[in-house]
Formats: C-alpha cells, sequence, structure tokens
C-alpha cells in the first residue's frame, strides 16, 4: 500500500500560571492538528509520546486514542486537539507517533516531529509555532 499521508503540526506554549518553577513544576500545553492528506479514512487508534527535559528526565506516554478521543478522519479532514505535560526542568522536547487504521484495515504509524517545549521566565508570554 502507498504511504499514508496523515499531515501533523504543532503548536507547544508554556503555562506560567500553571508552573511553580521553584519547585521545578513546569507546565506546557500543545495543540495538535492532524489532517488526511490522503484517499481513504482513517481512525486514530492510541498514541506513543517520548518525552525529555533538559534535566535528563524521560516520561513514556502510551494509551488510547487523544483526549478520550479515537477520531476517524475522512479524506481532507482534520482534527485539533489540546494537550500538556508537566517537566521537571524549564526546557525539553516531545516527539512520538500515532497508530491509525484505514477502513480498509490497514495499519500504520505517524510519526510525531520533535518539537522543543521551552519555559519562558520573562515577563512577557510568548508563543511558537513549529511545523
Amino acid at each position: 500500500m502507498s504511504s499514508h499521508p496523515i499531515r501533523i503540526q504543532v503548536e507547544p506554549r508554556y503555562l506560567p500560571d500553571q508552573s511553580s518553577p521553584e519547585d521545578r513544576v513546569y507546565t506546557f500545553a500543545y495543540t495538535i492538528t492532524m489532517t488526511n492528506e490522503g484517499t481513504a479514512a482513517a481512525q486514530l487508534i492510541s498514541r506513543h509520546w517520548l518525552i525529555n527535559d533538559s534535566a535528563g528526565h524521560t516520561q513514556e506516554v502510551k494509551g488510547l486514542g487523544v483526549i478520550g478521543q479515537q477520531p476517524l478522519l475522512a479524506p481532507g479532514q482534520s482534527f485539533r486537539y489540546t494537550s500538556g505535560c508537566r517537566l521537571q526542568a524549564p526546557s525539553g522536547t516531545m516527539h512520538g507517533s500515532y497508530f491509525f487504521v484505514t477502513e480498509g484495515g490497514d495499519r500504520f504509524d505517524v510519526a510525531i516531529p520533535m518539537f522543543v517545549l521551552e519555559a519562558d521566565t520573562g515577563a512577557a508570554p510568548v508563543s511558537r509555532v513549529l511545523h
């Protein structure tokens, strides 16, 4: 079968109001937009994340769906959600994969490209968009 063109876009942001740097708690939100650019409908079944912080801690997250959902994406359709994570250091990275199944039964993984989580410790909030 040909490649399965699910496009992933990530928009991370630091949440200073939910963080406590003096306690080594840095909270981030990330918004994911997944778009089915293929010709067959595909359903997201599960996720796998690797979260690393600059202090050397690694978290692995596996589970069914995202935010309690397993969206079915028709060709051309997008699904957008926001989730979050906490680090023990002001910066880190996340990457992973989503597991999909097409209506025809084909199974495939879609890589989630690595993105940077960076706490803005200055006065003004900073928003970064990575594609």
